[in-house]
């Protein structure tokens, strides 16, 4: 082992998730900068470095120190203390601000941060709130070094600390100490196997009850995450027991253990046990609970006496012809408490609806919109010209710090209502409809609103189909489409499919295109240079605006992450005037299109959101990004420690896409993609464009889709209570 000394003069390469970095510092008696290469949990420009190391000849960079150790040394020097506190280090220092704290405090600058912060209100220009704010920001980032240090010597990544911090405070350390396995319950990004794989590190036994326990916890939020609200025991067990790497014969007592907390039940079906864990089983029986007494309340079934006048009239005033089966639901709707409509594009969705409407105005009953996601929402406010409302926003959730979310609309203060419309209702999953439910009045009718044939919710549940499939609640199927929708390719196309046929391609004067490519790169290229140039030079399609690349997976060179390099590097290029930060493997730029993957309701933001990078405050580590908010937008501000937060979106995977609609959809479809090809994916993804869908890829691929009508299985219970329950 060698040991070298040298001052940060920049830093070449680093990686956020590993922290592995290249370095590039003045050292003493050596005439150019040296570079050294190592995993460096903290790092920042200007101070000193003591290593041990050895020197290694790459073959592309030269001679390199490879660090094994080291030991970070403030800077001695003013120049270096300036360049160290204005390297983004400290949130709300800059270069500026920087230099007129060195000015001042001189080599005295650290100390006065670490034990005199208060005496910054002497520098010039720094007003008490700001110097307050830098004296904290120090403190804290001195806490999340030490806590680095401490998870890189239990082998877990240093980039887990901030979040951890974040979450604990001062008492991180603490928490993790006591059960590391609070981390994977509690803490964002940290999940079961960081948390395992620290609490070994701790000396936590693996046959431990408090890691079995944590273990099977994890193994059905595992099954949660892939649909299912319960799971059959007998299955359960083996599968947990392989991901603990135990014997299967421990989990029944931790098993128990849990039962007795509350925390998962197991109850008896058919003969079959099954497990869930407790919001599930709560959520799942309280659903079919509170739809069966909707569907119970009395209706006054006189009310069709003189309807067929009244939908006379109603055609009259809409300048519109109902179907008989537009008729149906409407019949339907009027005369029980719940009912579901469903059917594809182009069947009259959205003519029931503003039917309804006008037919419970002119009974003077007061009717509420809703819809899953913000993008549904507006579209239904749009095509009905009354205001709908997300679930969040009807149930009037609130951010309790310390607490988290809560629904100011529930059992004990419903909703005022007579009737509730909810839209895209196969998108809800049992978590959110049991919250919706609570805060339905009793004597309020529901209308479910939906398609279906799409893809069920991305969160666990299979609630649309269940409540269809237990024919307890009435339902009408709408399948006639109608003369105007039938001269749009998109909506004969997904009907096509929906029924198992090949779509149209390329047909004279339409809006659905296919363009052949087999080679997933001349995929890649084409999907590019779509979005780039052809679409917006031939139809003035805005790349960002209109135009939405939707794919089956995340990998592979045509999946969405891949996708989105390629996309942001063509529509949104590094420019020196564009500020951009490093987040994993990806670079937030000013101007990209990005997404929210997690719910944040003290930011009022949600899984699936999108919007515009408008802001990069490197001094003040925080990103600003533009949402949509009805006409207007809304900036909410992120730190530089959240952005594991937010994706690139110029690319989303057909999932992300539900309850969504674009102008345009551009789509990949390749045998690369095999695993994914189904055809519900296929009939979801062309029923998110309005005006034009295109498809680049083989006829292969598109076939393989289209014939292959397997719906992954998930394990509910919602059928079975809602025939059971009373």
């Amino acid at each position: 082992m060698e040991q070298l000394t040298g001052n940060v003069e920049r830093i070449t390469f680093r990686s956020e998730d590993t922290f592995y970095s290249v370095v590039r510092l003045r050292c003493r008696g050596q005439r150019d900068l040296v570079t050294a290469v190592g995993t460096f949990p903290q790092l920042s420009v200007g101070e000193t470095l003591q290593m041990q190391g050895e020197w290694t000849l790459h073959p592309e960079y030269g001679r390199q120190f490879k660090v094994e150790s080291y030991l970070a040394i403030a800077p001695a020097t003013l120049t270096g203390l300036v360049k160290y506190l204005g390297s983004g280090l400290v949130k709300g220092v800059g270069p500026v601000t920087a230099e007129r704290i060195v000015d001042h405090f001189g080599l005295d600058t650290l100390d006065v941060l670490e034990q005199n912060p208060e005496r910054l209100t002497e520098v010039p220009k720094l007003g008490p709130a700001k110097a307050a704010a830098i004296g904290e920001a120090f403190a804290e980032q001195t806490e999340i070094r030490d806590m680095m240090i401490f998870l890189q010597g239990h082998g877990v990544l240093p980039g887990y600390a901030a979040r951890i911090y974040r979450h604990y405070g001062s008492e991180a350390r603490q928490v993790i100490e006591e059960n590391p396995y609070r981390l994977a319950d509690e803490v964002f990004g940290v999940g079961f196997k960081t948390a395992d794989r620290l609490a070994q590190a701790l000396g936590i036994a693996p046959e431990s009850q408090e890691r079995l326990i944590a273990g099977i916890k994890y193994a059905l939020s595992q099954l949660a995450d892939a649909g299912h609200t319960s799971f059959p025991l007998e299955d359960f067990l083996p599968e947990a027991a392989a991901i603990l790497e135990v014997d299967a014969e421990l989990l029944p007592a931790a098993c128990a253990v849990l039962e007795q907390q509350k925390e998962v039940f197991l109850m008896e079906v058919n003969g079959q046990t099954v497990i869930y864990l407790a919001p599930f089983f709560y959520a799942e029986q309280g659903v079919a609970r509170r739809l069966n007494l909707l569907a119970q309340e009395p209706r006054q079934l006189e009310l069709d006496l003189g309807l067929e006048q009244e939908l006379a009239v109603l055609e009259q005033q809409q300048r519109l012809r109902l179907a008989s089966e537009q008729r149906e639901a409407l019949v339907t709707a009027l005369q029980h408490g719940v009912t579901v409509i469903t059917g594809g594009p182009g069947t009259g969705k959205t003519t029931i609806v503003r039917s309804l409407l006008q037919l419970m105005a002119d009974r003077q009953r007061h009717v509420l919109l809703a819809a899953p996601t913000g993008r549904a929402a507006k579209r239904m406010s749009e095509t009905t010209g009354t205001e709908a409302k997300t679930i969040h926003r009807l149930l009037e959730y609130t951010f309790i710090e310390g607490q988290g979310m809560a629904f100011g609309r529930n059992e004990d203060n419903p909703l005022e209502a007579d009737v509730v419309i909810l839209d895209e209702a196969s998108m809800i999953d049992i978590l959110l409809m049991y919250h919706f439910l609570k805060a339905i009045p009793a004597g309020c009718q529901l209308v479910l609103v939906g398609d279906i044939d799409q893809l069920p919710s991305v969160g666990p549940g299979n609630v649309l189909r269940d409540i269809i499939a237990s024919q307890v609640i009435p339902t009408v199927r709408l399948k006639t489409i109608f003369r105007q929708a039938g001269q749009s390719m998109i909506v004969v196309n997904a009907h096509r499919v929906n029924e198992g046929e090949f779509p149209y391609l390329n047909v004279k004067g339409k809006d659905f295109f296919y363009i052949e490519e087999a080679e997933p790169l001349k995929i890649l290229d084409a999907v590019v240079e779509l979005c780039r140039q052809r679409l917006p030079s031939a139809y003035g399609y805005h790349p960002f605006e209109d135009i939405q690349v939707l794919t089956p997976m995340r990998r592979t060179p045509i999946g969405v992450d891949n996708l989105n390099i390629e996309l942001q590097r063509s529509l949104n290029p590094a420019s020196a005037q564009k500020t951009e930060i490093k987040q994993g493997f990806q670079h937030f730029r000013l101007g990209d299109k990005v997404m929210q993957i997690r719910n944040n309701y003290k930011k009022q933001v949600f899984n699936g959101d999108i919007g515009r990078i408008h802001t990069i405050d490197t001094e003040e580590r925080e990103l600003g990004v533009a949402f949509p908010e009805g006409r207007f937008e809304r900036l909410v501000s992120y730190d530089f420690t959240e952005l594991d937060e937010l994706t690139l979106a110029y690319a989303i995977s057909v999932h992300k896409s539900q309850g969504s609609e674009y102008p345009v959809i551009v789509m990949p479809v390749s045998t690369q993609h095999y695993i994914m090809l189904q055809r519900n994916l296929l009939y979801t993804a062309i029923t998110r464009a309005r005006r034009q869908v295109v498809l680049v890829g083989t006829k292969k691929a598109i076939a393989l889709a289209v014939k292959n009508n397997q719906v992954e299985a998930r394990h509910t219970l919602l059928e079975w209570r809602l025939r059971n329950d009373p």
